[in-house]
């Protein structure tokens, strides 16, 4: 077994059992891994989970599905300690979890500007740290941020300030882990086509994302699809391993850096 291949590894994915996550949870159960373990985080979610877990077992996967919030340092910790229990040291670790705020600077209270930071910063610092104590030599860990990271607008000051220091986290993880073989990364899509871009958005913000030429040079809906990034990240985390310490931008010229 390639150490670099999907092929019967374990895999643990936070936010991992609807959208992006679940579509990859059940990609890299395609790929042969062994066991997925799927994060979720509130109990609106349990059907997705189940309807996730049920996937994955019928394509020989074993399925364990773990809920938590994920925003206190002990919650992380206990999330890859039952993963490990469960099904063995990880191999591949992948964070999608998120929160969108779109909000003039103006108007964003103390407490919405904690919780972006606690979601999107302090989650993704402690998942980092935590898959390079719990991943297996020759890992892979990859974090979901955003294409805004590479753009100048308004709106976006908490949701993309509080995924610019994931860009940092990720190179210092990137060097101290190298010497083990694990590689990793940061993805940015842009913005999705599934349930999780629409609340934060208006009805002319919408109806402007899906204008093509407004957003990609690609004569199609300016919205990112998930079944065009998730290829990227299977490769981010089997043989793309040689990429480390990136954050690349998938999002049909959306935005670039």
């Amino acid at each position: 077994m390639s150490k670099h291949s999907i092929n019967g590894k374990v895999v643990l994915i936070a936010g991992g059992v609807k959208n992006l996550g679940g579509l990859l949870a059940r990609d890299l159960a395609q790929q042969g891994a062994k066991a997925v373990v799927v994060h979720y985080n509130s109990a609106s979610s349990q059907g997705d989970a189940n309807a996730t877990a049920a996937a994955l077992e019928a394509l020989g996967t074993q399925a364990v599905v773990l809920q938590a919030d994920l925003t206190t340092a002990g919650a992380v910790e206990k999330l890859f300690s039952d993963a490990v229990a469960a099904v063995g040291r990880p191999d591949i670790a992948i964070n999608t979890v998120g929160k969108v705020l779109k909000k003039p600077m103006a108007e964003i209270t103390e407490a919405e500007y904690d919780e972006m930071m606690a979601v999107n910063s302090k989650t993704a610092f402690f998942f980092l740290k935590e898959a390079g104590k719990h991943l297996n030599d020759n890992g892979k860990i990859c974090t979901i941020v955003t294409s805004l990271l590479g753009a100048f607008t308004p709106f976006y000051a908490a949701y993309a300030g509080s995924k610019a220091p994931v860009e940092q986290f990720t190179r210092a993880a990137a060097k101290e882990l190298g010497a083990r073989g694990i590689s990793v990364t940061a993805v940015g899509p842009g913005p999705m086509d599934t349930p999780f871009f629409y609340p934060a958005e208006g009805q002319d913000a919408v109806n402007y994302h899906k204008t093509a030429a407004a957003l990609s040079p690609f004569s199609r809906t300016g919205l990112t699809d998930i079944e065009d990034v998730v290829p990227f990240i299977r490769n981010l985390v089997s043989d793309g391993w040689w990429v480390t310490g990136q954050t690349i931008l998938i999002n049909g010229g959306y935005t670039t850096k």
